[in-house]
């Protein structure tokens, strides 16, 4: 393997410490005698300069925008109907709508109020077994049958009742003649945590992400409910089912677009703010709603657009939009791709767009725009332009909601109510069901963490020792540049401990470097993908709350994990040390997600001879809502729970383990008979699998 040494010009010269540092890294004293000089940590030593390009986003948007250029749609009807097949299963694959029309409705009324030409009911219907959205359902007034359209609601907290948005549409349908049911998303609205309180369901913190742990997705579920709401606009008498259309803004556009383009039904779609491209997410600020994993395999935006054909859809954007998923030129690009299949129907009229000189929202403009849209394909009337709404009056927000605050009913629930009882049903699935097919598990979490491509060390880049530090990049052959500092043992048979932190180096605590380093160890500090000289300085990274936040969902759209990107390279600075050092054995300490991730690495490969997990997750299972944020939104993987659970992780890596403040996975601290219980599973499983080793909490 070839090192290159690239020197860079020592700003030193006047330090009073010169000699020493450079006695010290020729490694002439004694190592236990360095800190009476002066301390080891004082400063880690950066390894890439300052005003360094952002590594990450730029190998991001380059694989987005090769898939963008791979993902073309067929030019002929034939190969169109057959990919189009293809394409539905695969939607409803990734985002695990579940499709059950036959199950009841059981619509029940709170109460109604009778404004001039038409009437607001306040409704819930059973979307899944057992489980219930809250609704408005507005009515004109007149026996009907009237068109109808699903509203469906983007980011506002509120939901279905806010003034700013949601209340208006409703408002100015039914006062065009237009039943309209609008719905309260899943996590916003009524259906928060705790009734009242309203509450982001996933844009700004974990709680959407949470689901995938169970093996769900907020986009698929919000489908799913979509779905029954069309049912139960279907099973109403004055509604006209044929002529069923379907609009929202910004989240609840990109509902509008995906509903459509699996159900039939809808006739008519105007997604407002919306409509861009699966490039345009990556390192932009999409919610989890707008998230499907894995997408770039199977189509672009354009394909979701596309399925829609020969049906109607019209986009409005906003050309004064401040996020950039959404300009009006990315939405360009996806209406141009899938104009052709239009075509191919002989209906190229129905795709269409119109821009606003608007910020983001959905206004006044829009709705007149959607009232024109919705005239034309739905009541056959007018030349789709827009038409001038009629004046209405909002209503007080607590007047629409379903119950009294604080009075919801049971069978309304949210996220953190879900996972705790799903997760509970698949953990006690996974502890009954015995299994010794280790091997088998292991290509589960392969697949779980996203790991099915091998990453090669291409080259290896040394730099001019800094502090003591040797200071290494390492390229890999996924277009990656690891940045990683190191001490050599005091002798080789200490072996190396790799140390890393989902923070970055700096937050890793001086007083264990200072411990391994008296210890004789080498140690090996690395900066992961997203954290310390490897994180992101793009705008979208910094985007509200949350630090791993938009790589991790970025990530996820190419069908990888964060953790999973972390396992492979703790897996390539172990091979380094092998190879370069000749190391008898690494050992990974590890804190919160990062542990998990050599954790993992250790499960997968056998890397790892000792494993130290700080403030580390002993389950996935969900508890509480309170510290949703504790870990980043690295920490959430697709389906783990249904493959069992962290206990099994540690089984399969057959090590000496160390949870050190072991946790649940929303931070809450476990100690007492709850830990003993969790050494006890961690036991049987090992013993399960036949492995060595043992697992400590302390």
């Amino acid at each position: 393997m070839k090192y290159l040494l690239i020197s860079y010009v020592c700003c030193a010269v006047l330090n009073p410490y010169s000699a020493v540092l450079k006695r010290f890294g020729d490694e002439t004293i004694d190592r236990h005698d360095i800190k009476k000089i002066r301390p080891i940590t004082d400063t880690l030593p950066k390894v890439f300069p300052k005003n360094h390009a952002d590594l990450i986003a730029g190998k991001l948007r380059l694989d987005a925008a090769l898939r963008f250029g791979v993902n073309q749609l067929p030019s002929n009807m034939k190969d169109w109907e057959m990919r189009r097949a293809q394409l539905k299963n695969e939607i409803i694959k990734k985002t695990g709508v579940v499709i059950n029309h036959n199950l009841a409705l059981n619509m029940k009324e709170t109460g109604t109020i009778q404004l001039k030409g038409y009437a607001i009911k306040k409704i819930t219907f059973q979307t899944r077994p057992g489980i219930y959205a809250t609704a408005n359902l507005y009515i004109p007034d007149g026996k009907g049958p009237f068109s109808a359209v699903i509203f469906m609601i983007g980011h506002w907290l509120k939901g279905k009742i806010d003034a700013e948005g949601p209340q208006a549409v409703g408002h100015s349908l039914a006062l065009n003649g237009y039943v309209c049911l609008s719905i309260d998303p899943w996590g916003s609205g009524e259906r928060t945590t705790i009734h009242g309180i309203f509450e982001d369901h996933g844009d700004e913190n974990n709680l959407g992400s949470s689901l995938m742990n169970i093996g769900e997705t907020l986009m698929g579920i919000e489908i799913s409910d979509n779905m029954r709401g069309v049912d139960l606009l279907c099973s109403l008498p004055y509604v006209d089912s044929k002529n069923i259309g379907a609009t929202g803004g910004s989240g609840g556009g990109n509902q509008t677009m995906w509903l459509t383009a699996l159900d039939e039904r809808i006739k008519a779609a105007m997604p407002v703010v919306s409509v861009g491209t699966f490039q345009s997410y990556i390192m932009g600020t999409p919610c989890i709603c707008e998230v499907v994993a894995d997408a770039f395999d199977m189509t672009e935006e354009a394909g979701i657009l596309a399925l829609i054909a020969p049906r109607a859809i019209k986009m409005c954007n906003h050309k004064k939009d401040d996020n950039p998923v959404f300009f009006p030129s990315e939405m360009i690009r996806s209406y141009t791709n899938a104009k052709p299949i239009f075509k191919l129907y002989g209906v190229e009229d129905n795709i269409a767009f119109q821009l606003f000189d608007l910020p983001h929202g959905y206004m006044a403009e829009d709705r007149e725009a959607v009232l024109g849209w919705f005239d034309m394909h739905l009541k056959g009337i007018g030349n789709s332009s827009p038409k001038k709404e009629i004046p209405f009056e909002l209503l007080p927000e607590e007047q629409l909601m379903v119950f009294p605050k604080g009075q919801r009913d049971a069978n309304v629930t949210g996220t953190v109510e879900y996972c705790k009882r799903r997760g509970n049903e698949l953990r006690s699935v996974f502890l009954n069901t015995t299994s010794t097919d280790a091997e088998s598990k292991r290509n589960d979490l392969r697949n779980i963490l996203g790991v099915t491509e091998t990453s090669i060390l291409n080259h290896v880049y040394e730099y001019q020792q800094m502090n003591g530090w040797n200071r290494f990049a390492l390229a890999t052959s996924d277009n990656k540049l690891i940045p990683a500092l190191l001490r050599s043992p005091r002798d080789n048979s200490k072996g190396f401990v790799i140390v890393c932190n989902p923070e970055g180096k700096d937050s890793i605590p001086p007083s264990l470097i200072d411990e391994i380093i008296k210890s004789g160890k080498g140690i090996a500090i690395v900066d992961l993908s997203g954290t310390g000289e490897a994180s992101s300085t793009s705008v979208g990274y910094n985007y509200r709350t949350g630090g791993l936040r938009t790589i991790a969902r970025s990530e996820l759209w190419f069908g990888r994990t964060m953790i999973g990107e972390w396992v492979k390279e703790l897996k390539i600075l172990t091979q380094f040390l092998n190879s370069k050092y000749k190391a008898v054995k690494v050992n990974i300490d590890g804190s919160k997600e990062a542990g998990l991730a050599g954790l993992f690495l250790s499960a997968l490969e056998g890397n790892g001879d000792h494993l130290t997990l700080r403030e580390a997750p002993v389950s996935y299972l969900f508890d509480t809502r309170e510290g949703i944020d504790f870990f980043s939104a690295a920490i959430h993987l697709p389906g783990f729970l249904k493959w069992g659970d962290v206990s099994l992780a540690a089984a399969l890596s057959g090590k000496n383990i160390v949870f050190v403040d072991p946790v649940t996975i929303t931070g809450q601290k476990i100690a007492g008979n709850r830990l003993k219980e969790y050494q006890r599973e961690f036991e049987k499983l090992r013993l399960n699998y036949r492995q060595l080793g043992n697992t400590v909490f302390k």
